[in-house]
């Protein structure tokens, strides 16, 4: 048993000795001129314009979350899907037909909590955004209809 572990750690050394000596490799054969144009941002062929610390939508971000979560389900699904039929041969398809149910269950529970909190919208206002807009919406009606 001890002979595994030493085969793996030769391995791990060896894996460890070929990128420490790509990248001693690298400083040493690779030109040092740093200049201002090489500094800068670049990103798909375009020319940065402005600066880069803006304000970010993390909609994003969280989209893309819940695409993860969504998108690893299938991953996590696949293994019980493909033993469904032997485990069904042998008697044990109720269990299999729990496991996924649950875990459907708690991924359809995390789906609606998304959609009711309308994180699945692309637009979201904040509730005090949406006062605001209600109250000069209001203003304007009212200043409109004074007018006329």
């Amino acid at each position: 048993m001890l002979f595994e572990f030493a085969t793996v750690a030769a391995f791990l050394l060896m894996g460890a000795v070929f990128v420490l000596g790509a990248l001693v490799v690298g400083i040493l054969i690779r030109p040092n001129n740093p200049e201002e144009e090489k500094s800068s941002i670049y990103e798909c062929a375009e020319r940065p314009i402005g600066g880069a610390w803006f304000r970010f939508n993390p909609r994003f971000y969280i989209l893309a979350l819940v695409f993860i979560v969504f998108d690893v389900e299938i991953a996590l699904m696949y293994p019980v899907a493909t033993v469904f039929r032997s485990w069904a041969a042998n008697g044990l398809g109720w269990v299999a037909l729990i496991e996924i149910a649950t875990f459907l269950g708690i991924l359809f529970a995390g789906l609606a909590y998304i959609w009711a909190r309308g994180d699945l919208n692309w637009i979201k206002q904040i509730q005090r955004e949406k006062v605001m807009d209600e109250k000069i919406l209001k203003k304007v009606i009212s200043d409109a209809s004074a007018t006329h």
